[in-house]
């Protein structure tokens, strides 16, 4: 049978390549993204930084370290402390003690993130001057790059200093150095120190101090910022890259399972000659399984050769869109390439399994149908699977949203819930093709002409051949709306709660991440007519069945105030209870019920017992709790809301902007602040989502033409009927672009129907969160992607239809012959082996008569 199979490969040989196409671009891509994965789990060591010459640096405690019977749980501290009085005057006997600091400096025509040191943690670069001296004064300072020369006036939020100095950069920081006693003034704490005595020692004087650290060697990267920068990136990298390989993977297998069955169905008349020459069901099965199993290892393998080549581009792509450190590359792995290979060879052997069964059970009556009407298109497989995953993904919406309601805003929870959808409606869809391709055609069959009712019944009768081309479609559409449209009605739900809790008429935002100072919350205050309440942001830390140390935001402002300028979704107890003694929490804590005491750790690590106060719904997840200003303690005020009290508005607003001159900042309006405060999907998402979407879009596409271009291949008799029938080159032609443009319509009709119920099943998640808000659809990402789709589906069934000669005159009506002539020769030079006994001469009469009845009907037409 295998033979049979080679030699009549030359009339097949455009369904081999398509579904060696299709099959070797989704091994290549499963290989780029696990190539990607691989690479993103590990970071290299990062050296240290600004004290790469410093002896020995003590750091005080600036983590959260809780015992549990499952071992220490440990969560890094909003507000660092400083090393104790006690221990610092130990290190002092043991030689010389540079308090190092850091904090925020703005400038214009600067760099937009200066930090400010003190002159003498210079040497701990170790910074050298390239030019000027060392600062001596208050309003002297040495800057680091070349943005600056000396003698320069720099006017800064923190006062307008005198560039005496420069250094030369290192690239991790753009660093302006105060003397130590301005910079002190500027930062009165100090969080680490410099030790110029021995480790040993080190360790020996600070051994009593409670969560003091002791940093030599590479340790000391411990004490640059942002420490954890690279692991922390390479996170966000391992989680876009899987959402990506997950969703990448799903498409993969979708379309080439999606191909290989519509190979297989296409080759009905040629199975139904077989069984007419004796083969047996279980040597078609045989035959049809042997190919996907040859096609299936030459695709992958040449998968992964295309894999290998392409994720290095794919490297550089995310670190020039900074999403990775400069130094990320693909690592040499090899487990993602067996992972490709053998998920494509599987799939290949799994998407030909049902179809070799149905063609094992063709008869042998198929050899002679003249009709392309598809006959139970819905197999019980179909009913089952198709059936049991749309029950499955009802199932779990339910629960979801009995049970937990904001587990379905969780990005996890809303890329792959569409998965299931789409593939059941792919089951299904050949319940669902006819009676839509029916309706939206209606219109277009009762126009004058026999075109749009042509374009209707052919693609109701190729029930399969419409199905396998709207699979590429529908993953486009649905994947583009799912997840688009989750981050924009996720971002619109926060905005609606963003405006439904401001009462403020106006809020101060500063102009950079240090906060607002003292005396600039006083002058604020001074501003006639203006009720100022100043929130500060910290977190505090519970302990959560024992094992679980949960970090929650907590904003910390004036109970009276807080009432007045924001209105928080409160379900029991009142904000006004809130005192030093007390906090307000949601309903996603374990505990939270009004007047229960919570044991929390504050943002410096202090340990407290607090009485809720209040309870706040969960909403979007952003409430987080609140506390007062004594329980968050060196918080920096971030926000300041104003209510205006018997003034002028425009008055107010012009004394704030006043109050405002020295140190910076601005003032927004309510509207103003809703605009502003918008949220917008970050970076990572962002890129990640383009990246799904962009080679989902990518492969369906080429996916798209290669289903297309095999389709046209296989109704080289349809068109040939067309044109004995009178039609035009140009008629046959618009007719097959109108074809391929129903089918695209089809596919982004059911892609919008699994959008659609996905978007509906967050939008009732947020209803029962008490955030009413609309679904926002993305029209214009799925405009796009059917666009796209359409040109190329017509494209890909116009081309071949021309530059092939398949809409000739009388040579086509013969070339639906070829396939059967050729079956017949190999059949002939050799019998079966192992099929039943049978007569050549009924082989021959049958497609004697098979021929000649072939003509009649043409010529009758």
């Amino acid at each position: 049978m295998l033979s049979v199979a080679l030699r009549t490969l030359r009339t097949r040989w455009v369904t081999f390549v398509g579904s060696f196409v299709a099959l070797s671009l989704g091994v290549a891509l499963i290989a780029v993204m696990g190539l990607a994965l691989a690479s993103s789990l590990n970071a290299p060591e990062r050296r240290p930084e600004r004290f790469a010459a410093a002896p020995v640096v003590v750091k005080g405690q600036d983590t959260l370290r809780v015992p549990t019977p499952i071992g220490d749980r440990t969560q890094k501290l909003t507000q660092p402390n400083a090393v104790p009085a006690k221990t610092l005057a130990a290190l002092k006997r043991l030689g010389t003690v540079t308090e190092d600091r850091s904090f925020a400096v703005r400038a214009k025509n600067a760099p937009g993130d200066l930090v400010g040191h003190p002159w003498s943690t210079a040497a701990g670069a170790p910074y050298e001057l390239d030019a000027g001296r060392a600062p001596k004064a208050a309003g002297e300072v040495v800057v680091s790059g070349d943005w600056a020369a000396v003698g320069r006036q720099v006017r800064t939020d923190l006062g307008t200093v005198t560039v005496v100095g420069t250094v030369r950069g290192f690239g991790f920081e753009d660093a302006v150095f105060y003397t130590d006693a301005q910079a002190a003034r500027l930062a009165p704490v100090s969080t680490q120190l410099v030790v110029d005595a021995g480790a040993a020692a080190v360790r020996q004087a600070v051994a009593g101090s409670s969560g003091v650290s002791v940093l030599t060697g590479t340790q000391r990267r411990l004490a640059d910022a942002d420490p954890d920068r690279d692991s922390e990136a390479l996170t966000a990298m391992n989680a876009m890259f899987g959402t990506a390989g997950g969703v990448s993977g799903f498409v993969s297998v979708f379309v080439v399972a999606s191909t290989f069955a519509f190979a297989v169905a296409q080759r009905r008349r040629e199975f139904g000659l077989l069984r007419t020459a004796g083969a047996t069901p279980g040597q078609i099965r045989r035959m049809v399984f042997a190919e996907a199993l040859v096609v299936g290892v030459l695709a992958s393998a040449a998968g992964c050769v295309l894999g290998a080549y392409a994720a290095p581009y794919l490297a550089r792509w995310v670190v020039d869109g900074g999403l990775a450190p400069s130094w990320f590359t693909i690592g040499d792995h090899t487990w993602p390439y067996h992972m490709a290979f053998w998920t494509g060879l599987l799939v290949a052997l799994c998407g030909v399994v049902a179809a070799s069964w149905r063609a094992g059970k063709t008869g042998p009556a198929q050899a002679l149908r003249e009709a392309s009407v598809d006959s139970r298109t819905m197999t019980w497989g179909r009913w089952l699977f198709g059936g049991g995953l749309l029950v499955t993904a009802a199932v779990t919406l339910a629960l979801a949203l009995v049970s937990g309601p904001g587990d379905l805003l969780h990005r996890k929870t809303y890329v792959s819930r569409p998965m299931l959808l789409i593939t059941a409606v792919a089951l299904l869809s050949p319940v669902l093709v006819r009676p839509l391709t029916r309706l939206i055609a209606w219109l277009p069959a009762q126009l004058p002409g026999a075109g749009g009712m042509l374009v209707r019944e052919n693609a109701a009768a190729g029930v399969r051949r419409t199905a396998a081309i709207a699979a590429p479609v529908l993953v486009t559409v649905a994947l583009a709306g799912s997840l688009l449209g989750a981050t924009a009605t996720l971002n619109e739900a926060k905005a609606t709660e963003t405006r439904a809790q401001t009462r403020a008429d106006f809020v101060v935002s500063p102009a950079g991440a240090a906060g607002f100072d003292t005396a600039t919350v006083e002058r604020l205050r001074a501003v006639p007519g203006a009720e100022v309440s100043a929130i500060s942001s910290s977190a505090v830390y519970v302990l959560e069945d024992g094992v679980a140390l949960i970090k929650s935001e907590a904003r910390a402002a004036d109970p009276k105030l807080l009432a007045d300028t924001v209105r928080l979704p409160v379900a029991a107890g009142r904000v006004t209870d809130l005192d030093d003694d007390s906090i307000i929490v949601n309903e996603e804590w374990a505990r939270h019920t009004v007047g229960q005491r919570v044991s929390v750790w504050l943002g410096d690590g202090t340990k407290k017992s607090l009485r809720i106060a209040a309870v706040m719904s969960i909403g979007t997840g952003n409430n987080g709790v609140y506390v007062t200003p004594a329980n968050a303690p060196r918080a920096p005020v971030d926000r300041i809301d104003v209510k205006v009290a018997d003034a002028d508005t425009a008055a107010v607003a012009a004394g704030l902007r006043t109050a405002l001159r020295s140190s910076g900042g601005q003032v927004f309006t309510k509207d103003q602040w809703v605009q502003a405060s918008y949220p917008e999907t970050n970076d990572t998402t962002r890129i990640g989502f383009m990246l799904v979407l962009g080679i989902a879009l990518l492969y369906t596409g080429i996916s798209l033409a290669n289903t297309l271009v095999m389709a046209t291949s296989d109704r080289v008799r349809d068109l040939a009927v067309l044109r004995l029938a009178g039609a035009t080159t140009w008629q046959v032609l618009r007719l097959v672009a109108a074809e391929a443009l129903m089918v695209v319509v089809v596919g982004g009709v059911l892609g919008l129907l699994v959008a659609g119920l996905n978007l509906l099943g967050m939008w009732s998640a947020l209803g029962l969160l008490s955030v009413w808000s609309p679904i926002e659809i993305p029209w214009t990402a799925i405009g796009s992607a059917v666009g796209a789709c359409a040109v190329l589906a017509v494209v890909s069934a116009v081309a071949p239809a021309g530059l092939r000669g398949e809409v000739g005159r009388t040579a086509q009506a013969e070339t639906s012959e070829r396939e059967g002539s050729a079956i017949a020769t190999a059949i002939f030079r050799g019998p079966v082996k192992g099929s039943r006994p049978c007569a050549a001469s009924m082989l021959s009469t049958t497609s004697t008569s098979s021929r000649s009845q072939s003509k009649r009907v043409d010529a009758e037409r």
